[in-house]
């Protein structure tokens, strides 16, 4: 039986997502959770892995379970799927800083990573127009001069479209760094503070970061609109900007096909991954 997980969670007290020998991590949490509601061994895949301090709202993940893991949960009180969910927050604690918000059992074909078919991340920067939130503070980047929201969102819309961010992103041998970015702009909420929007078919190491640390810059007078798409056509890295702290950074949506073409698009992806170069 596969599972999909729904997941949230507080990056502030995890080193990121993927397991690590001696290290706190989302991953490991949840896994733990796992081995003592069902039983066994627990590996979950997940939609996207998250840097250290980088929070989800709607991260996605999937559960393969042994035979003896799905006859435990069918054993329990509530014999569905979505009963695991309440079972796993029973464990990890009312006020945890990871929270599965779902469980259900997974339609034919669906792989959380590679049956995705693109990512949204959001990303809060407090200027001095809104001052410093002490309350914010883990979830939102402070910058202690007033951004020009207009020209950040402007630089921002001009870097849509599929191109190579290897300017944008932290190399890693042998991985391609050409992606579709889908959208990509910037809103002040309620409060005022920056909000930015970014979608992609995937994303690079430390991509959204570097791109708003570019639009911030933008956004300060140090770049102009023009030059964020300039450096992105350098196709190399540059100390032109910084790459923004991860305590703003929130993953927010995971989007998939219609059931019926997730194993397709699975194959897809995988075939891609394997000869990315």
């Amino acid at each position: 039986m596969r599972l999909r997980l729904d997941i949230a969670y507080d990056g502030s007290g995890f080193s990121g997502w993927a397991r690590q020998p001696g290290l706190r991590t989302v991953q490991g949490s949840i896994e733990a959770a796992v081995s003592r509601v069902l039983g066994g061994d627990a590996q979950l895949v997940v939609a996207g892995r998250t840097d250290a301090g980088v929070h989800a709202s709607g991260q996605v993940a999937h559960l393969d379970l042994s035979e003896a893991q799905a006859a435990r949960l069918r054993r329990g009180r509530d014999p569905e799927p979505a009963a695991l969910a309440g079972r796993l927050n029973g464990v990890l604690g009312r006020y945890a800083d990871v929270h599965v918000r779902a469980t259900s059992e997974a339609p034919a074909g669906f792989d959380a990573r590679f049956s995705a078919v693109w990512r949204r991340y959001a990303y809060r920067v407090a200027d001095r127009t809104t001052g410093y939130d002490p309350l914010e503070r883990f979830r939102t980047t402070f910058v202690p001069v007033a951004l020009d929201d207009a020209s950040m969102d402007a630089a921002a819309r001009s870097l849509t479209g599929l191109h190579d961010f290897a300017s944008y992103c932290k190399p890693r041998p042998e991985a391609t760094t050409i992606r579709t970015l889908l959208e990509f702009d910037w809103r002040r909420d309620q409060s005022g503070v920056l909000v930015a929007n970014v979608k992609a078919d995937a994303f690079c190491h430390s991509m959204v970061r570097a791109l708003v640390g570019a639009c911030v810059a933008v956004g300060e007078g140090r770049l102009g609109v023009e030059d964020v798409a300039a450096l992105r056509d350098e196709r190399q890295r540059t100390s032109a900007f910084a790459v923004l702290a991860a305590r703003g950074l929130t993953l927010t949506e995971v989007g998939y096909p219609a059931d019926d073409l997730l194993a397709a698009r699975a194959e897809q992806t995988r075939a891609r991954r394997a000869t990315d170069t």
